[in-house]
């Protein structure tokens, strides 16, 4: 259980791929992430980046689903504390997928939601299997946050409703709005975030920087302030007391 960074073999008498790292959340059982593992994910992926040998990042997660967002029992048992941890936790992964040296491709399959939003919303690329769903549940969690990365997804009012109604989108749908670069079966998921990876990491390493840190540069939206602003609504919330008043309700709806 945790994060784990590990480099793929091209089958070739078990040889490394050349220039891919591929980060892998394993948090059971549906991966939603404590505030530590949050800054486990942050950390990995900088440090991925930061690796000479490595052109490009696939993230990825084991278990069932890409990512279930924050862990909110734990909001639950904790309370300021652990919302506060786990607002800075999410900001901080969330920009170390952005801040990555190299090029990341976000391997999604199953949910991905809350979280897993501000993730594959930053990351470069998105490969998904056709049982990925992307959503934004906050609503019903007591918090805000992410539409910053979900506007990355889909057009503006698409944007608008699923945040509202808390639904989800396919990865069909994402791909028609051309934010997913391909939709496969399950079992061809690993192959085809690897494929993409394959052929952004046999460009040159140093290249590869530049173009993402100018990439980063033209920007429209500064990631990291708007979803900080988001974030304070959260606050907010939470000092009105709403925020726990939802949450309490977590668990319990379909008991």
């Amino acid at each position: 259980m945790g994060v784990c960074t590990s480099f793929p073999e091209n089958g070739a008498r078990g040889a490394r791929e050349a220039g891919i790292a591929r980060v892998a959340v394993d948090f059971p059982p549906v991966n939603a992430l404590p505030v530590d593992g949050w800054f486990a994910l942050a950390d990995a992926v900088l440090a991925a980046g930061r690796d000479p040998r490595v052109r490009c990042v696939v993230l990825a997660a084991e278990g069932r689903g890409f990512n279930a967002g924050v862990d909110i029992k734990e909001l639950q048992r904790a309370g300021s504390p652990a919302l506060i941890g786990a607002n800075r936790a999410c900001a901080a992964a969330f920009a170390a997928v952005y801040d990555c040296e190299v090029p990341v491709v976000a391997e999604v399959r199953g949910h991905c939601l809350g979280g897993g939003i501000g993730l594959v919303g930053n990351a470069d690329a998105i490969v998904a299997s056709e049982d990925a769903r992307f959503g934004l549940p906050e609503l019903d969690r007591g918090a805000l946050g992410a539409a910053t990365h979900l506007s990355r997804l889909v057009p503006q009012h698409l944007m608008r409703a699923l945040y509202y109604t808390s639904r989800t989108a396919t990865a069909a749908e994402l791909h028609a709005h051309g934010s997913v670069w391909r939709v496969v079966p399950g079992d061809g998921l690993r192959a085809a975030a690897l494929e993409l990876a394959r052929e952004i990491a046999a460009k040159d390493g140093r290249l590869l920087r530049l173009a993402k840190a100018a990439i980063n540069g033209i920007d429209p939206v500064d990631v990291r302030r708007s979803y900080r602003f988001e974030q304070g609504f959260t606050f907010e919330a939470g000092l009105e007391g709403v925020g726990d008043r939802v949450r309490a309700r977590f668990g319990t709806e379909d008991a």
